[in-house]
């Protein structure tokens, strides 16, 4: 069973949109495990504190490295095979590939970060792996992390259904995905591509794979840069 541990000051948060849906089925049905401890459960003081101010001044609060280095031992003591990743907007951006090591792992140890950051220590000493969704700030890493788990989640074997169905979508090549159509032929006055409803397979195959590098080239150069970076070193002349 892939299992996936959350720490977060939020709990009731869980499992939230991961209850609905394929990830909620999955859930439900034991594919996936899913606990979420309270940080605050690991304070030691009368107020349940979890952060406190910035060493060196400036705005906000930051999470204490003592309080979380105990969640974080509880759930996920030494020799735990499942990585863990702090949420966080600083963190390596997570790419399908990561994902989809993630999903043919044991499973995952989230931390969701809140305030203005974690203390730099426990992120060294618990060997955290720093995690981003993209470039923007959220109030905190409880979002993210709902969104690490359901794009691993949804790549367990058995989740899906087809399993064609995460090979052809965007990244898993290297390419935005193609543009889907279904009935109606007509709507508004645009139709289906007519190489769709021609039932040749090789010249369907090829429209995709074209309109695919189109909107690549288009939206996301930077990934087409990449894609042809990696065609030229895979064709025999590269």
């Amino acid at each position: 069973m892939w299992r996936a541990s959350v720490l977060t000051l939020f709990p009731d948060m869980f499992p939230g949109p991961l209850g609905q849906s394929l990830a909620g089925k999955a859930l439900a049905g034991g594919v996936w495990e899913l606990a979420v401890t309270d940080i605050r459960d690991f304070a030691t003081d009368r107020h349940r504190s979890v952060d406190d101010t910035p060493a060196g001044g400036g705005p906000g609060m930051v999470m204490r490295a003592d309080v979380l280095a105990r969640a974080i031992d509880a759930v996920a003591p030494a020799g735990e095979e499942r990585p863990r990743l702090l949420m966080s907007p600083r963190g390596t951006p997570l790419t399908q590939a990561r994902v989809r090591e993630l999903a043919a792992g044991p499973g995952a140890v989230l931390i969701c970060g809140r305030f203005e950051g974690v203390d730099q220590r426990v992120i060294e000493a618990r060997g955290l792996e720093e995690v981003s969704v993209g470039d923007y700030v959220l109030s905190g890493g409880e979002l993210a992390a709902m969104v690490l788990l359901d794009a691993c989640v949804r790549l367990i074997p058995g989740v899906m259904g087809k399993e064609e169905s995460a090979a052809e979508e965007s990244f898993s090549s290297g390419l935005l995905e193609y543009p889907h159509y279904t009935r109606p032929q007509d709507f508004e006055g645009l139709t289906i591509p007519e190489v769709l409803t021609s039932g040749h397979h090789g010249r369907i195959g090829k429209w995709r794979h074209t309109e695919a590098e189109r909107l690549t080239r288009e939206r996301r150069p930077d990934l087409f840069a990449v894609y042809q970076g990696r065609a030229k070193k895979d064709s025999p002349d590269g």
